[in-house]
C-alpha cells in the first residue's frame, strides 16, 4: 500500500472537474480524483462539474466505499454553473437578434446535444448571446444540496436553456439558501467583468466587479468568496490582482483553488488528447492544434487535486515577477480548509426512496391499498374461492409489505393500467411472471400457479434490492410520452445513458494525432475482434453462438493489436487511459424514474430536448436505486405491434369494423388471445405451425437455427415450447443439450428417475434441468430444511468457487442437500451426482417465468397465423423493419400469397389484403422518398382514371405531390398502370411526367412528343429502381422459372440455405467492393442476395484482370465456408458459373 502524503499547509480543493459531468474537459471519474486526493494528503474534495451534477452519484457511492475501507474523507457537492446576469435580458437580446437575418441563421438551431466546455468561448466572449460566465456553487447542507438540485433542473428548462444551461441572479436569489459561492476561474463572473471592461481601464473593471460583489453578497452574505488561481497565464495574474482588490476594499474572503481537471499529475497528456477527441466532427475551437504538448510546462498549468504544500509551491512558481502578499495568499489557501470543515456541515445526503404518492388514496396506506387491489383482482378472475391462490397471495403480500415495496407495485400497476388504455401490453417478461400479485394487479397476464412459476425466483425475503419488473408495450416512446403528459414531465423522467469511448474508435482517432497511416490502423481494427473471439470463447468454454470479447481480452488475444501496440506504445498508453471515458449522453431504451417533483430531488439535465436523469442505471452502473430513485422499464416489443395490426385486419375483413379503434382491438384480444382465454396447447397450432415449420413472423422463431431445432423437437404444448426457447442459447447449444433433449423426448421410456420427487420436478422437461426453478425446487424438496428462498439463492451460489463467503454458503447448502437426500432414501453417490448436475446445468438453466411468458407470445402469433393467415401475413409485412422486408416478402410468397406491385389506385398506407385473401398489396408508404403529404394527396383524391387525371387534378395540392414525389412514383412502378399507347416505354413515361414536370396539358403533349425516343428502362435500371426505392429485390426479374427448375432438379440450394457438405450454392451479386490485403494483393468482396432474401458477402481471393462478374445476374458457385470468416473462393474463373 502506498504511504499517504502529509501536507503541512491545510487545504481542500473546492473547484474540480471530472469526466462524469465535464466530458472532454474533465478527465477521470470522481472516484479516481477522490482516491488521489486522499493519498495526496487531503481529507476532502469538492466536485464542481460544468452546468450539471452528473458526478454526484459517483461521489456519494465512492465515499461509502472509502469510509468502509477506514478512510476519513469528506465529499463536497457542487457545480460550476453557467451564469448570466439576467435570463430575461438574454432572451430579449435573443429575440432582437432573430430579426437580423444573418444572426437568425446562427440562432436557428438550439443544439440540445451534450455540451462540451470551450475554454476560450467561456472566458473571452463579450456578446450577451454567447456569454456564459462560470460560478462555483457548493452545498453547505441538505437544504443547500436540494437548492442546487432545483437550480440545475430549472437551468435546463425554458428560456434558461439555449445550448448551455444558465442561472441568473433571480435563480440564485430563489435558491441561494444553504449555498456557498465563489467567483471561479478566467471564465468566471469576476473574469467576465475583466474581459468586458479591460479596454476601458482599471477603474471600469473595478466598478463592474464592485457591482457583481454587491449583488453576490446580497444573495450569499459571508458565503461569497473571491477565487484566485495559480498558473502562467498573464491574464490570470491581472484577474487575481482585481479579485484581491475586492478583498481589500469590500472585505470579501479569498480562496485559492487548483481547478483540477484530471486525477493525478501524470494524466495531463491523456486529458489534452481527450479534449481534442471531443471536437472531432465539430467546429474546432481556436486553442485546438493537432500537435500534443511535449510537457506540462508548455501548457502553463497543472490541474490535478493538489494538497496545501503543492498549492503553495504553485503560487511561488507561477507568481515570480508579480507582486503578491504571501500572507494573503497563504490565508486564501487555508480558507478552503475552514470552508470544507467549519462552514460545510457533515450531512448524509437524503436517499429516501421516492415513489409517487398519487398511487395511494388519501384515506389509505400503501399496504392497505395493495391488499385491497390484490383481492379485488383475485375475485374478478374467479379465483377467490381457491385456497391455494388465497394462501399464495397472502404469502406474497406479506413479503412485499415486509420489504416496504407496496408503493412500488402500486406504481407499476398504475403504469400497466395507463398503458392498457392505449395499446396492447405483453403477457410478462422476466421473473416477475412468477408473482401472483403482479398477475392479479394486471401487471402480467400469466397465472404463475397454473404454470408452476416461483415467486421466490422473483423476490426473496432476504434480498435487499427493489424488484425489477420489465414491462413490454407495443410503442414505448408513445407510452412514455403519454405518462409524461398524464402525470407531468418532472414526475416521469427518462433515464440517461452515458456512452463511453470504445476500443476501435479510440485506436483510429488517437492514431491520427500520431500520424499513423490509415491503412495500417484499419488493418488492425478490422481484424482484432475476429482474432480475439475464438480464444476468448475457448477461455469461457463457449462452443457456439455469438460472444463479444472484452476490452482486456481483445488486447490479450489479438496478435495484430499486440504488434501494433508494441510499435506505438504511446497509443497503447492513451487507449488504456481513455477507454471508458464519457463520449456522449443518450437515453435508456425503456427506463424511466417515476416520483413527484423529481426536479427538486435530483438535478435534472436535458438531452435532445427532453429532461432526463443526471445519473444512470443499467448493467454497468447502478446509480439511481442507491440514491432512492427506482427504475421502471417500459420496453418496446414489435411483436405486439404485429398482433395489433393483425387484429385490425381481422376486424375489418371478418367483423365489418371499417376503422377499428383500440377498444375494438383490445376486445378481440381479451376474448381470443389473452392467456386466460387462449388454449395454449391447441393441437392445431402445434401441428400446423411449430411442427411443420411455418414460422412467418413467429416470435422467437425468426432464426433458421431456432426453426430447425423446433422442427426436430416437435413441441406439443407450452412447456415444450418454453424448453425449446430456453435451450436455444449459446451455452446449452455448445453443450449439445438440444440433441440430448430431442433424443430424450423421442424416447421417454428410456428416462430413469432416481426418486419420485425428481420425476415430479423434471418430467415436463424429459429428465433435464432446463429451468432455474427446477434446481431450486429439487434443492427445497430433497434437501433438509432448505427454504425456497435459500434454494433460489443457490442459483447464484453454484457458480462460486474458492473459499469466499459465496463458496462457504454453497457448501452449507450442499451439506443440507446431501443430508436430506439420504433421509429420503437416496444414496450418497446418487445425491452427489445430482448436485454435480446442479452445478453443470446452473450455467445453462433459464428462467422459467420468462420462458413461459415469451412462449405465450409465440403461441399468440402462431394462433393468428394458423386461423387468420392473410391477416397475420399483412401485419408481418407491415411491421418488419426495412432491412428484413425482402425476406418477409419471400416468406409470404413461399406461403402461397401473391404480392401485388405498387399502384397509386390500390396501394394504401399499410399492407392490405385482396378480397379473396390470396393477394397482399404493397403500400405506398414503402416507397423511399415519398413523403406523408404526397401520400395523403393520393389517398384523398383517388381513384385516378389515367395519368392526365393524376397530373392535372384540381383537388390535388401539387406543392405536396411535387416533382420529387412524381419521380419516385414513376421509377418504383406505382404509376405503371397509367402507361398507355402514347408512350414508347416506361423511361419515356418517366421523362415526360417527372423529369420535365408538365404544368399543363399543352406542355405534357410537347413532352410526350419530344421524349418519344427514350423508350424503355433497361433491365438493370428496372431492377435497381425497384430494389432501391421499395427495398424489395425483384428476384422474378433476375432468375426465371426454367433456371429455378433446373437448380431444384440438381438440388442446388440458395446461399441462405448453405450446405457445407454440398459446397455449392446459387446467388445474385449485388455489389463488388475491390480491396487490398496488407501485402497489397487485390481481392474482391462480393455482396450477394438469393430467393430467401439472405444477404451475405463472398471474399474472392486473387481475381484476374480479365475476370468479370455481372451484377443482378444469377450465378452458381463452388465456395468455401468458415464460421469465423464466412464465404470465400480462390478462383472466380473456375468456381463461378453464370446461369441462364
Amino acid at each position: 500500500m502506498t504511504e499517504r502524503v502529509e501536507s503541512k499547509i491545510p487545504f481542500v480543493g473546492l473547484h474540480a472537474h471530472s469526466v462524469a459531468g465535464s466530458p472532454f474537459d474533465g478527465f477521470g471519474y470522481p472516484s479516481e480524483h477522490m482516491d488521489f486526493a486522499y493519498s495526496n494528503g487531503s481529507d476532502a474534495l469538492a466536485l464542481t462539474d460544468h452546468g450539471n451534477m452528473n458526478g454526484f452519484s459517483y461521489q456519494l457511492l465512492h465515499l461509502k466505499k472509502m469510509r468502509e475501507a477506514g478512510k476519513d474523507f469528506k465529499a463536497i457537492f457542487g457545480i460550476e454553473a453557467y451564469f448570466t446576469t439576467s435570463v430575461k435580458d438574454w432572451k430579449e437580446a435573443y429575440e432582437n437578434a432573430k430579426n437580423d437575418k444573418k444572426s437568425a441563421r446562427a440562432l436557428e438551431k438550439n443544439d440540445t446535444k451534450m455540451s462540451i466546455e470551450n475554454e476560450g468561448a467561456s472566458k473571452q466572449s463579450t456578446d450577451i448571446l454567447k456569454r456564459r460566465r462560470h460560478l462555483v456553487l457548493l452545498a453547505k447542507n441538505q437544504v443547500g444540496l436540494n437548492n442546487l438540485f432545483k437550480m440545475v433542473s430549472e437551468s435546463y428548462q425554458g428560456d434558461n436553456y439555449y445550448r448551455y444551461p444558465r442561472v441568473d441572479y433571480a435563480l440564485l436569489k430563489k435558491y441561494g439558501e444553504g449555498v456557498i459561492a465563489s467567483s471561479a476561474c478566467l471564465g468566471g463572473v469576476y473574469a467576465g467583468n475583466y474581459w468586458e471592461n479591460r479596454d476601458e481601464g482599471e477603474e471600469a473593471v473595478l466598478e463592474a466587479m464592485r457591482e457583481t460583489t454587491h449583488n453576490m453578497v446580497d444573495i450569499f452574505g459571508d458565503r461569497w468568496f473571491g477565487e484566485v488561481q495559480w498558473n502562467s497565464i498573464p491574464e490570470q495574474h491581472e484577474l487575481n490582482k482585481y479579485v484581491i482588490k475586492m478583498h481589500e476594499e469590500l472585505g470579501i474572503n479569498l480562496i485559492s483553488t487548483a481547478d483540477s481537471h484530471y486525477p493525478n499529475p501524470v494524466a495531463w497528456k491523456d486529458r489534452e488528447l481527450y479534449k481534442r477527441l471531443g471536437w472531432i466532427g465539430r467546429s474546432r475551437p481556436e486553442w485546438m492544434t493537432d500537435e500534443l504538448p511535449i510537457n506540462v510546462e508548455e501548457i502553463g498549468y497543472e490541474l490535478y487535486p493538489k494538497n496545501g504544500d503543492q498549492m503553495w509551491e504553485s503560487y511561488k512558481q507561477y507568481s515570480e515577477g508579480y507582486d503578491y502578499n504571501d500572507e494573503t495568499v497563504l490565508k486564501s489557501i487555508t480558507n478552503t480548509y475552514h470552508i470544507a470543515h467549519d462552514m460545510i456541515e457533515e450531512f448524509e445526503p437524503d436517499t429516501e426512496v421516492r415513489l409517487p404518492g398519487f398511487v395511494v388514496p388519501p384515506d389509505s396506506t400503501a399496504d392497505e391499498t395493495l391488499r385491497k387491489f390484490c383481492f379485488e383482482g383475485l375475485k374478478s378472475m374467479g379465483l377467490f374461492t381457491r385456497e391455494n391462490y388465497v394462501d399464495r397471495l397472502e404469502t406474497e403480500i406479506d413479503v412485499i409489505e415486509d420489504r416496504g415495496f407496496s408503493k412500488y407495485f402500486l406504481t407499476m400497476k398504475a403504469v400497466a393500467d395507463k398503458s392498457n388504455e392505449v395499446m396492447l401490453t405483453g403477457p410478462g417478461r422476466g421473473s416477475a411472471a412468477g408473482s401472483l400479485v403482479a398477475y392479479v394487479l394486471g401487471i402480467t397476464q400469466v397465472d404463475p400457479i397454473k404454470y408452476g412459476l416461483l415467486f421466490e425466483r422473483f423476490l426473496r425475503k432476504d434480498a435487499t434490492d427493489y424488484p425489477d419488473i420489465d414491462f413490454d408495450v407495443a410503442e414505448p416512446m408513445e407510452i412514455k410520452e403519454y405518462l409524461m403528459k398524464e402525470w407531468g414531465r418532472t414526475t416521469v423522467v427518462p433515464i440517461s445513458n452515458f456512452n463511453t469511448l470504445q476500443l476501435r474508435s479510440l485506436i483510429k482517432d488517437i492514431s491520427k494525432f500520431y500520424n499513423v497511416p490509415f491503412v495500417e490502423v484499419n488493418s488492425v481494427t478490422s481484424r482484432m475482434i475476429h482474432e480475439a473471439t475464438p480464444e476468448a470463447k475457448k477461455r469461457h468454454g463457449i462452443k457456439s453462438g455469438v460472444y463479444v470479447p472484452t476490452f482486456e481480452e481483445v488486447i490479450e488475444f489479438s496478435t495484430s493489436l499486440r504488434t501494433f501496440f508494441n510499435k506505438y506504445s504511446d497509443i497503447k498508453t492513451h487507449v488504456e487511459a481513455l477507454y471508458g471515458q464519457v463520449r456522449a449522453v443518450s437515453r435508456h431504451a425503456g427506463g424511466v424514474v417515476i416520483g413527484e417533483d423529481l426536479d427538486q430531488h435530483m438535478p435534472l439535465i436535458q438531452s435532445g430536448g427532453v429532461l432526463q436523469t443526471p445519473w444512470s442505471e443499467g448493467q454497468n452502473v447502478r446509480h439511481l436505486e442507491p440514491l432512492g430513485f427506482i427504475k421502471f422499464d417500459v420496453l418496446g416489443l414489435s411483436t405486439l405491434r404485429m398482433i395489433e395490426g393483425a387484429i385490425g385486419h381481422i376486424l375489418k375483413r371478418h367483423h365489418g369494423v371499417a376503422s377499428p379503434t383500440f377498444e375494438d382491438i383490445k376486445g378481440f384480444y381479451q376474448k381470443n388471445l389473452h392467456p386466460d382465454t387462449l388454449d395454449l396447447n391447441d393441437k392445431n397450432i402445434y401441428e400446423n405451425v411449430f411442427k411443420l415449420g411455418k414460422f412467418a413472423g413467429i416470435f422467437q422463431f425468426t432464426q433458421k437455427g431456432a426453426q430447425n431445432f423446433c422442427k426436430r423437437a416437435q413441441p406439443n404444448n407450452i412447456i415444450d415450447l418454453s424448453a425449446i426457447t430456453s435451450i436455444y442459447r449459446p451455452g446449452p447449444l455448445g453443450a449439445e443439450v438440444d440433441k440430448l433433449y430431442v433424443r430424450a423426448k423421442k424416447n421417454p421410456q428410456d428416462i430413469s428417475y432416481i426418486h419420485p420427487i425428481v420425476e415430479q420436478v423434471t418430467k415436463e422437461t424429459y429428465g433435464f434441468l432446463i429451468f432455474q426453478e427446477q434446481i431450486a425446487l429439487l434443492a427445497h424438496k430433497l434437501g433438509k430444511d432448505i427454504s425456497l428462498d435459500e434454494a433460489n439463492l443457490l442459483r447464484k451460489l453454484l457458480t462460486k468457487k474458492g473459499t469466499g463467503k459465496g463458496a462457504q454458503d454453497k457448501k452449507k447448502i450442499e451439506t443440507k442437500f446431501i443430508q436430506g437426500c439420504k433421509e429420503k432414501q437416496i444414496d450418497e453417490t446418487s445425491a452427489r451426482q445430482l448436485w454435480q448436475n446442479f452445478e453443470y446445468f446452473s450455467g445453462y438453466g433459464f428462467n422459467k417465468s420468462h420462458a413461459v411468458s415469451y412462449s405465450i407470445l409465440s403461441v399468440q402469433c402462431a394462433w393468428l397465423l394458423n386461423y387468420y393467415p392473410a391477416e397475420w401475413m399483412a401485419a408481418f409485412l407491415d411491421k418488419e423493419p426495412e432491412g428484413r422486408k425482402e425476406e418477409a416478402i419471400n416468406i409470404a410468397k413461399q406461403s402461397g400469397f401473391e404480392i401485388r406491385r405498387l399502384d397509386v389506385n390500390t396501394s394504401g398506407i399499410q399492407w392490405e389484403i385482396s378480397g379473396d385473401g390470396k393477394t397482399l398489396i404493397q403500400p405506398l408508404t414503402s416507397i423511399k422518398g415519398l413523403g406523408e403529404s404526397a401520400t395523403e394527396q393520393i389517398l384523398k383524391n383517388r381513384p385516378f382514371s389515367d395519368i392526365d387525371d393524376f397530373l392535372f387534378n384540381e383537388n390535388i395540392l401539387y406543392s405536396k405531390l411535387n416533382k420529387k414525389a412524381l419521380d419516385v412514383l414513376c421509377r418504383s412502378g406505382a404509376l405503371d398502370s397509367f402507361i398507355d399507347d402514347r408512350f414508347t416505354g416506361a423511361k419515356h413515361f418517366w421523362t415526360s411526367v417527372a423529369v420535365e414536370r408538365p404544368k399543363n396539358q399543352k406542355k405534357f403533349k410537347e413532352n410526350i412528343k419530344e421524349f418519344s425516343p427514350e423508350g424503355e428502362f433497361t433491365e438493370e435500371e428496372k431492377i435497381e429502381y425497384i430494389s432501391s426505392l421499395t427495398g424489395i429485390f425483384p428476384i422474378d426479374m433476375v432468375i426465371d422459372k426454367d433456371v429455378q427448375s433446373k437448380l431444384d432438379d440438381y438440388c442446388v440450394p440458395p446461399i441462405g440455405e448453405w450446405d457445407n457438405d454440398l459446397g455449392v450454392a446459387w446467388f445474385i451479386p449485388r455489389e463488388i467492393i475491390k480491396k487490398n490485403t496488407k501485402n497489397g494483393k487485390v481481392y474482391w468482396i462480393v455482396r450477394v442476395i438469393d430467393a430467401t432474401s439472405t444477404t451475405t458477402s463472398i471474399k474472392c481471393w486473387g481475381p484476374r484482370e480479365k475476370d468479370q462478374l455481372h451484377l443482378n445476374r444469377p450465378y452458381m458457385g463452388k465456395l468455401d465456408y468458415n464460421e469465423q470468416w464466412g464465404f470465400s473462393t480462390r478462383s472466380l474463373y473456375h468456381n463461378f458459373r453464370l446461369l441462364g
